[in-house]
């Protein structure tokens, strides 16, 4: 696939690229949007690369920018419908950029802003540990899942004052990941409005650089293990 528009940022020629991190732009924008973060990334972890494509679709809400499904005439009922069919290209996106440099699936990270952010959220309930890390900026599932993604920490940021993306839609999520023993976190901003705030890109490689994740700990302390006999203790 080749993407015009897409921006890439890779580490200083001789050094070996260890994570990949892609993102994930909002509806109706571009790979630019997300140069911020993008840039804080690079900043903080200099032997990643960092791969901000363009959305597949063009915007069909305006004469510029790109997305990943149509938002028109979208309700909750035929949301996910849409998500599922714009899901098959950044999966192949993803295991492709994953080839390129070698890497695995536990050295991705996907963040993803807006809409970009329920396509990185809704990828990994689709296929557990295609990345190791999730980053979901203002953003929400198309549903709520059924199921948690064992091999998938996920950090939800939000602004409290989002007036496009209801808190609330991170709220519940939290919730649910959290009565479905999933790892996740959530941080909300105060005063914060539908943004890419400097506050939660901040806050995001602080989650980054610091949370181990639940399954490491569990591993560690020699929960999830399968006895002789064919059980697992949880």
């Amino acid at each position: 696939m080749a993407f015009s528009s897409s921006l890439e940022f890779l580490p200083d020629p001789g050094v070996d690229v260890r994570q990949l991190f892609i993102l994930l732009h909002g509806v109706g924008g571009s790979p630019d949007n997300l140069r911020p973060m993008a840039e804080a990334v690079r900043a903080a972890f200099p032997t990643a690369a960092v791969l901000v494509p363009e959305g597949f679709e063009s915007f069909d809400g305006g004469e510029t920018g790109r997305q990943w499904f149509s938002v028109r005439g979208v309700t909750e009922e035929n949301r996910a419908e849409r998500v599922a069919r714009a899901m098959p290209p950044l999966e192949a996106y993803v295991r492709q950029a994953q080839a390129r440099f070698g890497l695995l699936q536990s050295d991705t990270a996907l963040a993803g802003f807006s809409q970009g952010a329920i396509m990185a959220l809704e990828l990994v309930q689709a296929h557990d540990g295609m990345a190791g890390r999730v980053i979901a900026f203002s953003g929400r599932y198309a549903q709520l899942p059924k199921t948690a993604p064992q091999y998938t920490t996920i950090h939800l940021l939000h602004g409290a004052d989002d007036r496009v993306m209801s808190v609330t839609h991170i709220q519940a999520a939290q919730a649910r990941l959290e009565e479905l023993h999933g790892d996740s976190t959530i941080d909300i901003a105060t005063q914060v409005g539908h943004e890419l705030h400097p506050a939660l890109i901040q806050r995001a490689i602080v989650r980054l650089q610091t949370c181990v994740p639940l399954r490491s700990w569990e591993a560690a302390l020699g929960l999830n293990q399968t006895p002789p006999d064919g059980t697992t203790v949880h």
